[in-house]
């Protein structure tokens, strides 16, 4: 609080707090620069010209609360006229009674003034503002109300600021609103018109401002303002054609005021069909079948809670509910029989241009149709019928197609009319005949019935026995004017040998006879020497078996009989050795018997092959050793 204290101003300051020229206290009267006014600063500013007895001695001067209750008392020299007063740091309506004395007692006129003062700040105000979001173009307003307890000088007014939420006031000067920043005047309160608020969160503060200009505390309320309409988004709309129905769904998306459904006035989603009336939902999706075959036309649109419409979006849904037809060509091309072709046609979604099928059976059977390897040219399927591996007959041929839709439709007759039916053999047949002496194979490629087939390319296909590389080996050789070829077969494994000819537009297949060539296993056998003594330093034979043609670790573990007779005997094994993987051997042989002496004994090698040995049993040539 304040200390209740007289205070004597120099004439300066009396200058500056007094009334302008001309508004000077009248002669006798006692009365304040605030006049009637209430005022939150507790120094008044004092004028008073009294009517004074003869020679006065002093002033006197009483100041009073509401009650009568005496606050102050005090005197000062009649030369020094009080020019300001503080009054207690209590809200009132102070009395302020001053006059003159002279030294008998004798009084002047009394003379009174009025001190009105308020420094209490009003209770905060209640703020309401829209409860939902508002669209942008829609004028934003605040309703403002006092609240009770009011101050002494009563509600001079509402300040009001907005901002985003940098925590503004909306009085510049902490504890004190101008005249200039009240929005609105005197009363209990009403609408504050905030304009046409950008889109985004917003922040109102009010302050209720008491008649001495002394602000409340302030109260905020957020206004949400909505400035754009919904983003659509059209979902179930298939990227081609379909070949049904289609549900298509609207559905809208608010990042602000949002699409949750609040009744009739609040957010809806709306879809139309070839712009017939829409179907209309409350929220944020609404669907719509779409039906029957050619383009159609769906469209959308929403509103948001604020009330923002969004711009329309459509897109076109393709429905194609017919098959597409189809037709084989209305012959065979003479210089391609076996190319089966069918023509596909739909005026909506189009041929497919990857699927569709063309399927072969005998005539006059039940049996499912046999895919044949099929392709898409432009409007087209074309298969290529391998006629050579059917049996002679008649066939029927069944086109299976699709539109870009998925509908599939089948056609199994010609364009000009009549099934499609062939009667196969659709080529020439030809004969392959071969035959093969010391290695030397030679044949012929004749029509049936005998005329050559000169100039054709035939692929010779030697396939080797197990354990052989390589497993196979072809050649081509080619017919002369006789239609006669030959091959001089290279050395090499045992193998079976076949001959063929591929065929062409207009001419089978052919195949000849597997012929079937048996080799021998080649070996060499060696011995140390050509005469051994009984009992002496032994006999080493080593010898070493042919690889040609043979994979590199084909022979290691060869077994290998070692054999001997003498003249007039019979061939007897003696021991068996294991070739290692280049194919060598090596034995060291003792005679030990007596009866070996003066005897000339002949030595072979045996190999009688094995699983995984590509040649027949083969021997070597013999060596001789003489025992003595």
């Amino acid at each position: 609080m304040k200390p209740l204290a007289l205070r004597v101003l120099t004439a300066l300051l009396a200058l500056a707090l007094a009334a302008p020229a001309g508004a000077m206290a009248a002669s006798g009267e006692l009365s304040t620069s605030a006049g009637s006014s209430w005022q939150a600063d507790g120094t008044f500013a004092i004028q008073w010209d009294p009517i004074p007895p003869a020679n006065p001695t002093k002033a006197l001067y009483r100041l009073y609360d509401s009650q009568g209750q005496l606050r102050l008392s005090f005197s000062t020299s009649p030369a020094r006229i009080l020019e300001a007063i503080d009054v207690p740091d209590v809200p009132d309506t102070y009395t302020l009674e001053a006059w003159l004395v002279n030294a008998s007692g004798e009084a002047g006129p009394r003379s009174t003034a009025t001190l009105r003062f308020d420094n209490a700040a009003p209770s905060a105000p209640r703020l309401d503002s829209a409860p939902d979001w508002i669209s942008s173009l829609q004028t934003a307003t605040a309703q403002v109300a006092v609240e009770d307890p009011l101050p002494l000088s009563g509600i001079g007014g509402f300040a009001v600021s907005v901002d985003r939420g940098g925590g503004s006031s909306p009085c510049a000067q902490p504890g004190r609103c101008l005249a200039t920043e009240i929005d609105l005047g005197e009363g209990d309160g009403g609408t504050i018109p905030l304009g046409a608020l950008p889109e985004g969160l917003h922040f109102v503060r009010a302050v209720a401002v008491s008649g001495t200009g002394v602000p409340s505390p302030v109260t905020t309320v957020a206004v949400r303002v909505d400035g754009s309409g919904p983003v659509l988004y059209l979902e179930g709309n298939p990227a081609g054609w379909s070949r049904q129905p289609v549900l298509v769904t609207a559905r809208a998306v608010d990042s602000l005021s949002g699409m949750a459904a609040t009744g009739p006035l609040g957010p809806f989603t709306a879809v139309a069909v070839d712009g017939a009336a829409p179907a209309r939902a409350l929220g944020d999706a609404v669907g719509a079948w779409v039906d029957g075959s050619g383009t159609h036309l769906v469209g959308s649109f929403a509103r948001d809670a604020a009330g923002n419409v969004s711009d329309s979006k459509s897109v076109r849904v393709r429905i194609d509910e017919n098959p597409p037809r189809v037709a084989f060509a209305a012959a065979q091309d003479p210089g391609e029989p076996e190319r089966i072709e069918a023509t596909v046609s739909d005026s909506l979604a189009g041929p497919s241009p990857d699927r569709g099928s063309i399927g072969v059976r005998r005539s006059g059977t039940r049996t499912p149709f046999e895919p044949l390897l099929t392709r898409n040219v432009s409007d087209r399927l074309v298969a290529q019928w391998d006629s050579d591996s059917y049996p002679p007959g008649k066939y029927e041929f069944l086109a299976t197609a699709y539109d870009t839709a998925g509908n599939s439709g089948v056609g199994a007759s010609r364009a000009r009319g009549g099934r499609m039916v062939l009667l196969n053999p659709l080529k020439a047949q030809l004969a392959l005949t071969t035959g093969l002496a010391r290695r030397r194979l030679a044949g012929h490629l004749r029509r049936v019935g005998g005329s050559p087939v000169t100039g054709r390319e035939v692929v010779v296909t030697e396939t080797f026995a197990d354990g052989a590389h390589p497993r196979q080996r072809t050649t081509v050789v080619g017919t002369d004017r006789e239609g006669a070829f030959s091959l001089l077969l290279q050395p090499g494994p045992s193998r079976d040998v076949v001959a063929r000819f591929a065929g062409t537009a207009l001419l089978s297949r052919a195949s000849s006879s597997t012929i079937h060539l048996d080799a021998a296993t080649r070996i060499r056998l060696r011995s140390s020497a050509t005469a051994a003594k009984v009992g002496g330093k032994p006999v080493v034979f080593s010898g070493k078996v042919a690889l040609r043609g043979v994979g590199a670790s084909a022979a290691d573990g060869l077994p290998v009989e070692l054999q001997f007779r003498f003249r007039g005997g019979a061939w007897s094994e003696f021991r068996t050795v294991e070739a290692d993987a280049r194919g060598r051997f090596r034995y060291r042989y003792r005679f030990s018997d007596d009866d070996s002496r003066g005897i000339r004994f002949q030595f072979r090698a045996y190999v009688k092959g094995r699983k995984g040995w590509p040649y027949g049993p083969g021997t070597s040539r013999p060596v001789q050793v003489t025992g003595r």
